[in-house]
Order: structure tokens, then C-alpha cells, then sequence
């Protein structure tokens, strides 16, 4: 599990593509110091299993068909910057919110607009993740936990959301780079997946108990 604080910005410096995978091979030197085979590392919110350690800096990753589909790592290219997250440590700080490295799907930097030392950026959802999306909860934008600041269920592009970023996310994140257009990682609030999942197969229990009573009285 991660709480969505980036712990630095990688690269990735390259890529191998196979008919529907790739491995990727990523420098970054922070976590890669203690990755042995076996550990996950989220990259850009993707959590991704180590599986070799060319250099004491750089990791290799395999990414499957599944995650090329659901996640923009499906465009990564050799060069391309990327968040880092090691999994939190059971006792450590918790600083951002539950975040599985599971991503749902990909959105679209609609807008920058900046401020005296801050900037809020619209991102563009797909309308099936749109419902899991409240105002002042939280999301993951390419790994980074954000508090959703406004939401737009029907605008020009379709749902939007906005978030306001700091300058240490702007500087310390991949966020302060990606340009309106670019696609951007997003994973929903899990907990309000099974809040959703809970309050359905509740109320369709609900349904077939009072059918079966309705018959029985009958």
C-alpha cells in the first residue's frame, strides 16, 4: 500500500516492448536503495514489481497488457520523468490517504492557471470514475494524493475535477511539468469503490428478502 507522497522523481531510461508488455528500466536512486526481486515501487501511481537491478540506481519493471490499457504508461517513451513511491512501512507516517498503486483509468490536464505561489489544474475524467469523485476527498493524479478542490459533472470536455498544488508539488513532482493535453494516471478513492459496492449488493439483498417475505405472506 502507499499514501501517494512521491518520494522523488525518476527516469525512465528504457524501454523494451514485447507484442503486449514492456519492461522498463527506471533510475532512481532513493528507492531503489533498499528494492530487492519481489518489491513494489508505484511509478507514476502504477504499482510495478521489481524484477532486476542493473546498477545500484536503476530498477527494472515488466508492465502487462492489463496496466498499458488502464494507465498512461502505455506512451512512456526512454527520458520520461516519473513519481516514485516505495510501499509506507507498517508503523510509518501516514501522510497522504490509501492509495493500492491500482490505477482506474487515465484523465487529461485540461487547464493551468497560476497563482502567486500555487497553480490549479483541471484534469478531464472518464464519466465512469466521475461518481467517485467528491469535493473535497481524495484522488491520485499519477501517484500524487491531491484533495479534489471542485467538480464539474458536465462541462464542455465532459466531468472535470480541479486541484490546487503547492510549490513544493509543483518542484518536487512531475505535475509541475505535464502540459495541458498530457494524460495523467488517476486512481479514485477505494474506499469509496467499496462504499458503492456495500450500498448495492445491500439494497439488491434488500429487494430479494422482501420479494421472498411478500410471497410468503402471500
Amino acid at each position: 500500500m502507499f499514501t501517494g507522497i512521491v518520494e522523488e522523481v525518476g527516469e525512465v531510461v528504457a524501454v523494451e516492448w514485447g507484442r503486449d508488455c514492456a519492461r522498463l528500466a527506471v533510475r532512481g536512486p532513493v528507492v531503489t536503495s533498499d528494492a530487492v526481486h519481489g518489491a513494489s515501487i508505484a511509478v507514476d501511481g502504477v504499482c510495478l514489481t521489481v524484477v532486476g537491478r542493473p546498477d545500484a540506481a536503476t530498477f527494472t519493471v515488466d508492465v502487462m497488457a492489463e496496466t498499458l490499457h488502464r494507465s498512461a504508461l502505455r506512451d512512456v517513451v526512454a527520458g520520461r520523468a516519473v513519481n516514485l513511491e516505495r510501499p509506507v512501512a507498517v508503523g510509518g507516517r501516514f501522510g497522504g490517504h490509501v492509495v493500492q498503486g491500482h490505477v482506474d483509468g487515465t484523465g487529461t490536464v485540461l487547464e493551468r492557471v497560476p497563482g502567486q505561489a500555487w497553480e490549479v489544474v483541471r484534469v478531464g475524467l472518464p464519466a465512469q470514475l466521475a461518481r467517485y469523485v467528491v469535493v473535497k476527498g481524495s484522488i491520485t493524479v499519477d501517484g500524487v494524493s491531491l484533495t479534489v478542490v471542485d467538480v464539474e459533472d458536465e462541462g464542455p470536455a465532459g466531468p472535470s475535477f480541479t486541484v490546487s498544488l503547492i510549490p513544493a508539488t509543483l518542484t518536487g513532482t512531475t505535475l509541475g511539468r505535464r502540459r495541458v493535453g498530457d494524460a495523467v494516471n488517476l486512481e479514485v478513492d477505494v474506499l469509496a469503490k467499496y462504499v458503492e459496492r456495500l450500498t448495492v449488493a445491500g439494497t439488491a439483498a434488500g429487494t430479494v428478502a422482501g420479494a421472498g417475505t411478500a410471497a410468503v405472506t402471500a
